[in-house]
């Protein structure tokens, strides 16, 4: 019987060279996909909701596949996690409709990116945060992550090497919070480009350390310019939390 499943996937991204899969380099699809094969016993296609980076970790990927299986339902996620390595793991899984597609169909998404900020680094933050050195003006970098509600052409925000159809997104949501050494970015969105939280995360440290004023933000919505922005944070510190349908 042909069945379409949806996963919700947690993993930890510093292993892997980002979540699409590449040749001869670990990734979180193609070990996702060679796991569900073993318990299916068939070649798979797994749809992700998008991509993630190399080193970029999640904690609400959704993903969906189609196999012509008999397992039952309460049984997928175990049998999969009982194939994947220990930094991977299915948080949940449900047979939906023939007609769902997990990028598609997704309303939303949202990411956290954790900024470590003290003098000296934590070992226990090394692959969950970007570290920076530095005193940052936490008010000012505030003040700033609500420039990026609304709509907006986030060209000037996208790394080059992306073919997209539109830079225009609508973000719903976005904040930025401290608690205690760590800075944490919240943005929820209809949709990212290419490297846009790390770009969006990079500008607002760099207008925290008094590098950019506040100014470049709505400066690059206006004329498109990725020069006018900051540098792109490093790909550990990202995290996707969730895809919304």
């Amino acid at each position: 019987m042909v069945r379409n499943f949806k996963l919700t996937i947690a993993y930890e991204g510093t292993n892997y060279h980002g979540w699409q899969s590449q040749l001869n380099k670990p990734t979180i699809q193609k070990t996702i996909e060679e796991a569900i094969s073993v318990v299916t016993k068939q070649k798979i296609d797994l749809i992700g909701s998008g991509r993630t980076d190399k080193g970029v970790h999640a904690l609400g990927q959704v993903a969906n596949f189609i196999a012509d299986t008999n397992i039952e339902d309460n049984k997928v996620k175990i049998a999969i996690n009982s194939n994947l390595p220990k930094d991977i793991r299915i948080v949940q899984s449900e047979e939906v409709s023939l007609d769902f597609h997990s990028r598609f169909d997704a309303h939303n998404k949202t990411y956290i990116y954790n900024i470590y900020n003290d003098r000296v680094s934590s070992p226990f933050y090394s692959n969950y945060s970007y570290f920076v050195p530095y005193v940052l003006d936490f008010k000012i970098m505030e003040k700033a992550s609500r420039i990026f509600v609304g709509t907006h052409d986030f060209k000037g925000f996208m790394a080059t090497g992306s073919d997209v159809k539109t830079t225009v997104r609508t973000i719903y949501k976005a904040n930025i919070e401290r608690e205690g050494k760590i800075l944490r970015f919240y943005i929820t969105g209809n949709g990212f480009l290419y490297n846009m939280v790390r770009i969006m995360v990079g500008t607002l440290i760099d207008i925290g350390k008094g590098k950019k004023e506040i100014e470049c933000i709505e400066k690059a919505f206006n004329e498109k310019d990725r020069s006018i922005l900051g540098q792109t944070a490093r790909p550990e510190g990202l995290f996707l939390k969730e895809v919304s349908y």
